[in-house]
């Protein structure tokens, strides 16, 4: 006890409007339900928890954390009620006097643990038809201050005893605990394989449809890695861990829930670096750098860049730094600075060019010359929003774009055909902006992302000024219609 207010569990207990005595009896409720019918928890005991900083004793912490969950209709995790966790690691920082409420980075053990118990409660908001919203992202400040140092050492290997049983892995949500046990090199080759299939869906369609298929995969991943396997059994199980978060990251960003993506990009980056593969944890928060460009806070994504070159390590190839350059330009132009937009751009050429052509991990397959153009023309197209004339140089790389798609990227070639039809407008070519604009819309209702509507919406403002020519008039008509009719209220796509 702290004898000071838990003020993080206090707001959300406002949030979600129950009284002292309802909270105690739901707890003692939801206890039961998940085998723990001795639990007996009483309004006095929920008052020292919020006005004392009382920490209540297990499964209490995840019981509360289901409950909010639910009534919130966001993840809330233990973190996030304000508890010191009490694990393997010895002693914890109190999240309530931190900046860093997550308490990055996880200790030893703990990755697996906030994974399974992450991923539990987002299916439990999947299956109730609930929808994420409320939380807040962290300030890319904030993480790269607490995972800077981390991320460049090698983790601790831990003993081959397998850990069959661990509290501190119960699925909080209620849902039937995976029973850990291990599994053999052909299991994992089905896994990895499964992540194949997830990405080439993602590519094609959009994250809406196939999110929850990969939050539940990446659910049961978390159980086997609750059993200690063979050392390179291990690293291949958390190489999967890492690719499926990000994957649900990825997916959970292109359908507008922001909070939830950055977190699976953070548990991915430490899944990552438990396996030993440093370059696909800076992979990972290289996503989480474009997600911040995205929702128009540029600083942010300069910040996680940092951090994302830097835990990479020396192994990263060229072609993955070309990747990180990308994003770093797209900040820039987005905060209108385009002569150091164009150094980076410039730079991110080089290193592509440079690259010998070897084998490049799965995870960057999709990063080709047809995404590097691709990057290039969403940069120029940005900054043209600051400099008219980058719209020039936009439509060059997008036409490369364009004619460089492999099949099967139906999302990329969409966004690809908005940043040409955009710097079309830009450039005061109604003709030709209506031509790809229209290209665009005719894929529009194949993919299921909530960024293809924000892109859109720019756009669509930016045929504002050619309200009065008739054919400009209808597209303008064409895009209301494919647009959703209760948009959610996002930032503008790349705009600072």
């Amino acid at each position: 006890m702290t004898g000071e207010s838990n003020t993080r569990l206090a707001d959300l207990f406002g949030l979600a409007g129950w009284s002292k005595g309802e909270l105690a009896r739901l707890v003692n409720r939801q206890a039961a339900a998940m085998g723990h019918p001795q639990l007996a928890t009483d309004t006095s005991r929920v008052r020292r928890w919020i006005d004392k900083g009382e920490t209540p004793r297990d499964p209490v912490p995840r019981v509360l954390a289901a409950l909010f969950t639910e009534r919130l209709g966001r993840v809330v995790t233990i973190e996030d009620l304000g508890f010191v966790r009490h694990g393997r690691a010895g002693k914890r920082q109190d999240v309530r006097k931190t900046d860093n409420p997550d308490g990055l980075p996880w200790p030893p053990d703990r990755t697996a643990a906030v994974l399974t118990e992450f991923t539990g409660m987002d299916l439990m908001l999947n299956r109730r038809g609930l929808v994420s919203a409320g939380a807040v992202l962290a300030a890319g400040s904030v993480l790269s201050s607490a995972m800077h140092d981390w991320l460049q050492t090698d983790p601790a290997r831990t003993g081959t005893v397998p850990r069959a049983t661990d509290p501190l892995h119960a699925d909080p949500a209620g849902f039937d605990r995976y029973e850990a046990a291990p599994i053999g090199s052909e299991e994992i080759e089905a896994l990895e394989h499964s992540v194949e299939v997830f990405r080439a869906w993602d590519a094609s369609r959009g994250g809406g449809l196939q999110r929850k298929a990969v939050v539940g995969q990446l659910n049961e991943v978390g159980g086997m890695l609750a059993y200690r396997h063979a050392d390179h059994l291990q690293r291949r199980l958390w190489g999967v861990a890492a690719n499926l978060a990000v994957l649900a990251g990825w997916m959970s960003h292109d359908v507008g829930l922001e909070p939830t993506a950055q977190k699976y990009f953070v548990i991915a980056a430490h899944a990552a670096r438990e396996g030993g593969d440093r370059p696909r944890a800076g992979e990972a928060l290289s996503r989480a750098a474009r997600q911040m460009v995205h929702i128009g806070r540029p600083d942010d994504a300069l910040d996680l860049m940092k951090l994302a070159r830097s835990g990479a390590g020396e192994e990263v190839l060229p072609r993955t730094q070309a990747m990180f350059h990308t994003i770093e330009a797209w900040a820039q132009a987005s905060m209108g600075r385009g002569q150091a937009m164009r150094r980076t751009l410039g730079e991110a050429e080089e290193l592509f060019v440079s690259d010998r052509g070897g084998e490049a991990p799965n995870w960057m397959q999709n990063f080709d010359e047809a995404d590097l153009h691709g990057m290039e023309a969403l940069a120029y197209r940005t900054l043209a929003e600051h400099d008219p004339g980058a719209a020039v140089p936009a439509q060059r790389h997008a036409k490369l774009a364009i004619e460089l798609r492999r099949k099967g990227h139906d999302r990329s070639n969409l966004f690809d055909h908005i940043s040409l039809a955009s710097a079309c407008f830009i450039a005061d070519d109604p003709e030709q902006a209506d031509r790809y604009a229209r290209l665009a819309l005719m894929s529009m209702g194949d993919t299921s992302s909530h960024r293809t509507w924000d892109r859109l919406r720019e756009m669509y403002r930016l045929t504002g000024q050619y309200a009065g020519y008739s054919k400009i008039e209808d597209l303008r008509e064409e895009i209301e219609l494919a647009l959703p009719r209760s948009p959610v209220n996002r930032p503008r796509a790349g705009q600072a």
